[in-house]
């Protein structure tokens, strides 16, 4: 009985390795992505994600607003549109036209090209 209790055990363990390494390759991960943001006033500003599953699929970024700040944002889904909101500073767009508000009531027009 126990014999078939341990050989049971090792089927079941067998299994799971052969699931988790079937499923590790069924998921590849692409590099990451960087945007540039020009803007009205003059400023280029920069945003760049993390690794991603499927491509184009950017959930959580980095918003570069100069040489050594960097904020960390994340995507909010808008409808047709897209929102980067991080701590005081949001990107709301449409394709490649966006409205960077780095204050509440000041909206800079800009336009977003990849790199």
């Amino acid at each position: 009985m126990r014999l078939g209790q341990w050989i049971f055990a090792g089927l079941l363990a067998g299994l799971s390795v052969a699931g988790a390494t079937s499923g590790a390759n069924a998921q590849t991960y692409l590099p990451g992505a960087d945007f540039a943001i020009a803007c009205e006033n003059g400023a280029n500003y920069r945003l760049t994600s993390g690794v991603v599953a499927i491509p184009g699929d950017i959930v959580t970024a980095h918003l570069h607003l100069g040489p050594h700040h960097a904020l960390p944002v994340r995507l909010i889904p808008m409808g047709e549109g897209y929102r980067y909101a991080g701590r005081g500073v949001w990107l709301d767009g449409i394709r490649e036209h966006a409205l960077l508000y780095r204050s509440k009531y000041r909206p800079l027009a800009c336009v977003v090209s990849r790199i």
